[in-house]
């Protein structure tokens, strides 16, 4: 059963309605140990709900520095023992040094300019551990396209607040996945035309 929401921690309507099957497709998918990232764990929400079912597994959640207070607030109240004090993290800057079995984001890619999105990346593949897998949620385009009218009608609205906003092709994901040792694997569909993207280490040179 749901726990109650607590009016006076961050909350996103989205988090509520995705978690369940986004936690679909990571249950079979990632490692039992080691340390999963999460990058811009926003409201804390799908941290909070994905560490119990993986006990074994670390969860370091990580934001910008305005994001903290709120985040580490769900984490104080609603955190198992397996979810770590959240850390700062901006994808353009230090990175933790360290590697780490699985990473997680969801709705950032399209949030993040370009060069963020290519920092990410470049940031996750020297340091996602082989056999890990970096697991990207969110509304992606299929071939330059978008994948349904009211995923073109989000970028629209994406590109007007921010020109440097917008939803990425999946293929130009995949191309700058490989220039960091990582490989775009698997698709997974979720509702309201979202995908979940799993890549994995490939060859790193």
């Amino acid at each position: 059963m749901d726990q109650p929401i607590n009016v006076e921690l961050p909350f996103a309507e989205a988090c509520q309605r995705n978690r369940e099957p986004i936690l679909e497709v990571l249950l079979p998918r990632l490692p039992e140990r080691g340390i999963a990232l999460e990058i811009g764990s926003g409201t804390g929400q799908h941290v909070v709900f994905f560490a119990p079912r993986f006990p074994r597994l670390s969860w370091q959640p990580s934001d910008r520095r305005e994001h903290l207070p709120g985040l580490n607030a769900r984490i104080r109240a609603e955190g198992a023992p397996n979810v770590l004090p959240a850390i700062e993290l901006e994808v353009g800057g230090a990175w933790p040094d360290r590697r780490f079995a699985a990473v997680y984001s969801a709705n950032t890619a399209h949030i993040m300019d370009w060069l963020m999105v290519c920092e990410m990346f470049a940031g996750i593949g020297p340091r996602l551990e082989r056999g890990g897998a970096f697991f990207l949620y969110g509304p992606f385009n299929d071939g330059g396209k978008a994948t349904a009218e009211s995923n073109a009608e989000f970028d629209q609205q994406l590109r007007a607040r921010d020109p440097a906003m917008g939803l990425r092709d999946v293929e130009a994901l995949d191309a700058l996945a490989r220039q960091h040792g990582l490989a775009l694997q698997e698709r997974a569909a979720m509702p309201a035309n979202n995908e979940v993207l799993v890549f994995r280490p490939g060859d790193r040179g």
